[in-house]
């Protein structure tokens, strides 16, 4: 029967969508289990078939979860606030919400078209304002909130301002921007506007002025992960550290928190190491260093116990101390290098550990144990968001600090005993015990660090701490396609929007960019101010009136959206609460998430950071949002390159080097023929010499000797009738490896169609071609699929072509989820030829014929053996080995020419989580009128395993003769009994006399005689 998976596909998708098969209930009823995939942006690309991997598995999941009887939330959205529809919107001056859409339709188009079972009643978008105003609604709830270190844990601002009435700051242990000292009487008598800014102090959502990686070009603040080597991922514009004034997120105060939270979570050990080393928990010391003009430096060190070894200072560039400490005489110096800090990102200064830079401020700090006079210097290498920004240079001990001494002469002096020599390298240890260190000679570093930490705690000049690398996140950019901060200014000071006023909705603007004061792009709205007396959005001249005050400007950054986007699809449609306390109970926290390993840091983090926050404030109950975080391997694309040649002449340098070189009319004819074709000549694959390409990196020089063959392949191109040695070194060669789409290719070979090359590339429609036997043959490389390297493939064509039942079993298959694995189109059709196969076991030639004959044990073996092999792979994620034993079960059933409804009917209940359209349409044919996809999954009958007979090897003195089907229920006496009476055992032995006979149940007999 012809399996036709077009007419099959669209059939039972449209049957889904239309009695919404995989509408979740919020019925508490049924066990629940989540399935969550990593929150996609809606590019204008669409999918390429590496997107899909993450979603098939999580779907497969699903699938088998419901076929167990669980209640499945498995719902799907967009994270579609981003700073690409924002560049768009500059670019061409449409709107980001109608790129957004129209992204969003062409995805939607693409996952229904793969049969995924989402819930889409449940879909939410981040930049649809009724899902904002719960973000809205959130940052107010961080703002009216503050970090009780004595409770451990996020209160109501209202319990902080009565703390402060009762008593000031006595007693107050709390997460905050600066250590504040006040009376309560001192407290009433501050005026509103001096209360709100020391508030600001304490609130997990406060203003503050802060370094940030500012791109002028894209006119708003990047995130870390949105540079790259000093520019914008999007766009590469420079990117500078400047100091603004920005809203943050108090993040810190959960440091500890989420590192102990990462031990009750079953996430892979490498992504839970990323965490950690973000978070970047260190114990030590602060220590206060006075210097010779009254500013006080103070440090956080991990190793107090070297302090008799620090011999100078480095401040981070951004330090505000560093103005104060600069002498006049250098000054100069001190801008210059600022000014050349500012151009690198904290993560790039972070990698750059080999070169060491820096300038001296013209102070000097005192050294408190030696009294030594130390200089002050600033490096990039120290960070401003990382401690105090300053740090106590022990060169000996550091490696970093060494190469900074080196450099600049200073002195080295060990404090910890080696047989290194310290002037020469730096020597780490916590192993050795301490020298030159006046009362801390001779002790280990555990007992050095207790003691000389109780001295600095004695003299009064620090004290013991633990430290964090994890700094509060900046919360706001400048852009325009974001949620507005629902903020307004009074006398300069924030306040919330009542709740009544959300969402505070995004303006219309004239254009996106900055204002012509500077202004983020929300300044060009006409509507943007806020007028308090009468609870509304009102016109921006309308601020000079005494109850309207400005908006603020700035938008929420990407991450906003996606750091709670899991719960709102717990109850996405309420208007009343972001989610109903009774649905975040039952639903509580994502079973599964699967996501790339991207999204290690940031991403997770914040996420973690505000379920943590809403848990404290008793929105929510669980105190992490993700149980279980599988991180998927990518497909790889098969790149196609094509080698432009760049030709120079070189009959000059030939002429010097050659005495009496001359070249003919004819020949100058022929090399200046070659120079007109520079740049528009491309060679075939492999007419250029493998280690060549192989090796091949466009900012190496290569030998003329590693050019000699092309030199000769282009020369025959021109002329057959030439003295190549004379002529192959009047010209140079280089060698451009340029990426080709691979759509150009013919049909599945590495043929180029070099008409359709000239026509994708216009700029070389006169190019030439140096073929071998009349076919230009691109270079390949597996690479990551990506638009920008031409080696995409659109899941729509191999959905047409194979169907998605095939796409979805072809990922599975190539390879363990976790690991990245090349795509192949080819291997498609082994896979094709399975659901073929499969679905021929349910047909006598073009007729359904499926027999209510009881099976034969043979064939109950084959099915629980599957269903055995099924469910432990579906469990331990292992999807690609269920495939291959699909293929085996159906090949077996396929010989035993089973049709027998007992087998083929739970079997179809087997596969359908892989490929769901031609298990339902199984299903229907074998007469079921409900959808496959809650029929409970099959249940495995071990009985059907045992083996009743052993077909048994017979050796004769360990050389196997024969085989024997004995009962597998058989003692070795009763072996032994049936063996020595069979004829062909009486034939083999024939006089010789058994000595002895070895048996091995269900393994082996050997006679031994």
């Amino acid at each position: 029967m012809f399996y036709d998976h077009q007419q099959i596909e669209k059939k039972w998708q449209k049957y889904w969508e239309d009695n919404q098969t995989y509408k979740t209930s919020n019925s508490t009823d049924k066990p629940k289990f989540y399935v969550l995939d990593m929150f996609p942006y809606p590019s204008g690309a669409g999918l390429h078939v590496g997107h899909p991997l993450g979603y098939i598995a999580s779907d497969i999941y699903a699938r088998y979860k419901r076929h167990q009887g669980f209640n499945v939330l498995h719902p799907v959205g967009y994270d579609s606030f981003g700073l690409p529809a924002e560049q768009y919107a500059i670019q061409t001056g449409t709107h980001p919400a109608i790129t957004t859409e129209q992204n969003i339709t062409r995805y939607e188009e693409q996952l229904r078209k793969i049969g995924f079972s989402f819930d889409w009643s449940r879909e939410v978008r981040t930049s649809d304002a009724s899902y904002y105003k719960w973000t809205q609604w959130i940052f107010i709830q961080l703002f009216h909130s503050w970090y009780n270190k004595n409770t451990d844990k996020a209160e109501s601002i209202e319990t902080l301002i009565k703390h402060l009435e009762e008593k000031g700051t006595e007693d107050l242990n709390a997460n905050q921007n600066e250590e504040l000292n006040f009376t309560s009487e001192e407290w009433k008598s501050y005026s509103d506007i001096k209360k709100e800014e020391i508030l600001l102090n304490y609130r997990l959502a406060y203003r503050a002025e802060t370094t940030v990686n500012w791109c002028p070009a894209l006119g708003t603040v990047l995130a870390n992960d949105e540079v790259k080597d000093g520019k914008s991922e999007r766009g590469g514009f420079p990117v500078f550290q400047k100091k603004m004034m920005q809203w943050s997120m108090r993040i810190s105060a959960y440091s500890e928190r989420l590192l102990q939270g990462l031990k009750t979570l079953d996430w892979p050990q490498p992504l839970k190491d990323s965490q950690e080393y973000w978070i970047g928990k260190s114990q030590g010391a602060q220590v206060r260093f006075a210097t010779e003009n009254g500013e006080i430096i103070e440090v956080f060190t991990t190793r107090p116990d070297t302090i008799f070894g620090s011999t100078f200072m480095v401040l981070a560039p951004e330090n505000p101390l560093v103005q104060n400490l600069t002498t006049p005489e250098q000054k100069a110096e001190v801008d210059n290098y600022i000014e050349e800090t500012s151009k690198k990102t904290e993560r790039d200064r972070m990698a750059d550990v080999k070169n060491v830079s820096g300038a001296f401020t013209g102070s000097y700090a005192i050294n408190p144990f030696n009294g030594n006079k130390i200089p002050v210097y600033i490096s990039d290498y120290v960070l401003m968001g990382y401690g105090t920004g300053a740090v106590m240079a022990v060169p000996a001990h550091d490696e970093r600090d060494h190469r900074f001494a080196k450099k600049f002469n200073l002195e080295i002096i060990k404090v910890v005993e080696s047989d290194v020599d310290v002037q020469e390298e730096a020597y780490d240890s916590k192993d050795s015990v301490c020298v030159n260190s006046d009362f801390l000679n001779g002790l280990n570093y555990n007992d050095a660090k207790a003691k000389i930490i109780a001295e600095i705690e004695n003299r009064g000049i620090g004290h013991g701490t633990t430290n964090y690398r994890q700094r509060d996140a900046i919360f706001s950019r400048q852009r325009y396609w974001g949620e507005p901060v629902p903020i307004y200014y009074k006398e300069g000071m924030p306040y919330t929007l009542p709740n009544s006023a959300l969402p505070l909705e995004l303006p219309e603007v004239e254009k996106y960019l900055p204002t012509e004061d500077g202004d983020p792009p929300l300044g060009n709205a006409k509507t943007f101010a806020w007028d308090e007396a009468n609870r509304k959005v009102v016109d921006t001249d309308l601020i000079d009136d005494k109850t309207v005050f400005p908006l603020e400007l700035s938008t929420m950054p990407g991450w906003a959206g996606s750091s709670w986007y899991f719960l709102r699809y717990m109850d996405p449609n309420d208007d009343e609460v972001f989610c109903k306390k009774e649905l975040s109970d039952y639903w509580g926290q994502v079973d599964l998430y699967i996501g790339g390993s991207e999204h290690a840091t940031g991403h997770l983090l914040y996420s973690r950071f505000w379920n943590m926050f809403l848990k404290d404030r008793g929105y929510i109950e669980k105190n992490e949002p993700f149980q279980k975080l599988i991180n998927q391997g990518m497909i790889l694309g098969m790149s196609a390159f094509v080698y432009r040649l760049g030709i120079s002449d070189f009959r000059e340098g030939l002429v010097n080097k050659l005495d009496n070189v001359v070249f003919s009319e004819e020949e100058n004819v022929i090399i200046d023929e070659i120079l007109n074709k520079n740049n528009k000549l491309f060679i075939s694959n492999n007419l250029i010499p493998k280690n060549l390409i192989s090796n091949y990196r466009d900012d190496k020089s290569y030998s003329s000797s590693e050019f000699r063959i092309i030199r000769e392949q282009i020369l025959k191109q021109f002329s057959q009738n030439v003295d190549v040695e004379k002529l192959i070194y009047a010209f140079d060669v280089s060698l451009n490896k340029i990426h080709v789409d691979v759509s150009l290719l013919k049909g599945t070979t590495d043929e180029l169609d070099t008409e359709a090359f000239k026509t994708w590339r216009p700029d070389y429609a006169d190019a030439e071609f140096i073929l071998e036997d009349g076919k230009y043959i691109t270079g390949r490389e597996v690479e990551k699929m990506s638009k920008s390297k031409y080696n995409v493939v659109n899941p729509d064509d191999i959905c047409n072509e194979y169907g998605a039942d095939g796409l979805r079993l072809y990922e599975m298959f190539l390879g363990p989820l976790e690991q990245s694995k090349p795509w192949n189109t080819q291997g498609l059709s082994g896979v094709y030829g399975f659901l073929k196969k499969f679905w021929n076991l349910y047909f006598d030639g073009d007729t359904f014929s499926v027999s209510d004959e009881e099976p034969t044990k043979e064939e109950y073996k084959v099915l629980h053996t599957l269903i055995k092999k099924v469910v432990y792979d579906i469990e331990n994620f292992s999807f690609n080995t269920s495939v291959s034993s699909f293929m085996i079960a159906v090949n077996e059933l396929q010989k035993l020419k089973c049709n027998k409804r007992n087998i083929l009917q739970p079997l179809a209940v087997i596969i359908s989580p892989y490929a769901p359209h031609i298990c339902e349409e199984v299903w229907q044919l074998l007469g079921n009128n409900a959808s496959i996809e809650f029929e409970q999954f099959p249940k495995l009958e071990e009985s059907y395993l045992v083996e009743d007979e052993i077909d048994y090897p017979v050796s004769f003195n360990g050389k196997m003769k024969l085989k024997l089907k004995l009962a597998a229920h058989l003692t070795k006496d009763d072996v032994q009994t049936i063996v020595m009476q069979n004829e062909d055992v009486k034939r083999i032995l024939g006089e010789n006399q058994v000595k002895n006979f070895i048996f091995v149940p269900k393994k082996i007999i050997n006679i031994v005689s």
